[in-house]
């Protein structure tokens, strides 16, 4: 887990775990992560980004739509994590503290 600024941009916060990104088949993400330095360090490392283009994009890159719909399993996750009301409402001002509320809560949603 990493925990970034809230006005930051997706793929700004990135940046930093990138290099800590185990291997795997593909990385699901919204439009919010398309960037071209992003996709290209996804590819270096043998990712396969499956990320939709912006709107705004001269070129739009193809996707794989049926695996971006795996992608509600992600975001049902967020939905859960922040039914913990401690959570939803960011209770907890130092970021260590809300961390690891985050990471209590996962627990106990994995676990039940």
């Amino acid at each position: 887990m990493l925990l970034s600024a809230g006005q930051a941009s997706g793929y700004i916060g990135a940046r930093a775990p990138l290099s800590q990104i185990l291997q795997a088949g593909a990385l699901l993400a919204d439009r919010g992560y398309d960037a071209g330095w992003f996709r290209n360090a996804l590819i270096e490392r043998g990712i396969a980004p499956c990320i939709p283009s912006r709107i705004g994009r001269k070129a739009p890159i193809p996707h794989d739509a049926s695996l971006y719909r795996l992608r509600r399993r992600i975001e049902n996750i967020f939905a859960r994590l922040k039914d913990w009301r401690r959570i939803a409402t960011r209770y907890d001002r130092r970021p260590i503290l809300f961390l690891s509320a985050c990471a209590l809560a996962a627990t106990v949603i994995y676990w039940l």
